[in-house]
């Protein structure tokens, strides 16, 4: 609006991640499609796509690849609290090394428990490592489907305001190019850029799989898994963050995020 757009909401279907069987991956596919046929029914001259969690980025890129309207992934990601879950539960529900000490069952309190969970999931917005939702966040934004810096803002902060503002006077400003547009000139080249920036941020092996499907949706024949270790063994880590490392998504966001990793690199 600030722009001088007139936005308008519509759903697309959600992907219930933890009660999919045998895999969410089916889900992925028909949430592209569903995507795609929306942005195929609405009479708008772009759209801004609003995702987050591990398939569902992949997934409207995929059905905008495949609708070839000019789009804009905008990223709704929360950092949670500093304390690491795996790391509480464990401090929580560890049992003692020796025989003798304080049984699991007296360590682990309903109140403990409650206040632990409180703060692993503090707020709105996605997990606060590198797994598959901000693997394809950053990807995506190295790639150019988002606006500078949408990778990696944490959902509650202002920055988070100021990238949807941003992403909406962009797509009205210059006109957003469609995926076609910004993925086909040089399929090569942007293959070898995305399995590069995977590899440089220590992302999540699932973003092979990811990256293989928006590929074909484009028509490109890229299979990103056969120069995977070729170009792993060329090329260094750059980010030290969990799960692999010592750091999260929010420390990331705050050395400068994506645009601060590619000028290193």
């Amino acid at each position: 609006m600030l722009a001088g757009g007139l936005p308008m909401e519509f759903p697309t279907i959600s992907i219930h991640e933890s009660f999919a069987a045998p895999t969410s991956m089916y889900l992925r596919n028909l949430m592209s499609m569903d995507t795609e046929e929306m942005i195929r029914a609405q009479p708008m001259d772009a759209v801004v796509l609003i995702g987050g969690c591990d398939k569902t980025v992949p997934a409207q890129l995929m059905g905008a690849a495949s609708a070839g309207m000019p789009g804009h992934p905008a990223r709704h990601r929360l950092d949670a609290d500093r304390l690491a879950p795996r790391r509480a539960r464990r401090r929580l529900h560890r049992l003692p090394p020796l025989l003798g000490q304080v049984p699991r069952r007296a360590r682990s309190t309903p109140t403990r428990s409650r206040d632990v969970n409180n703060q692993l999931v503090a707020s709105v917005g996605t997990c606060s490592v590198m797994g598959t939702a901000s693997t394809m966040a950053c990807i995506a934004e190295a790639l150019g489907m988002t606006v500078p810096g949408g990778a990696s803002p944490p959902a509650v902060t202002a920055d988070r305001i100021r990238i949807a503002e941003q992403t909406g006077a962009h797509g009205r400003a210059d006109g957003a190019r469609r995926a076609h547009d910004r993925q086909d000139p040089d399929a090569g080249r942007r293959s070898r850029t995305r399995m590069r920036v995977l590899l440089a941020i220590g992302g999540s092996t699932n973003g092979i799989v990811h990256l293989t499907a928006i590929a074909g949706r484009l028509g490109i024949d890229d299979r990103p898994a056969t120069r995977c270790d070729r170009m792993g063994r060329e090329t260094p880590v750059l980010l030290d963050l969990k799960p692999s490392g010592q750091h999260y998504m929010e420390d990331f966001h705050h050395a400068g995020g994506m645009a601060d990793a590619a000028a290193r690199a």
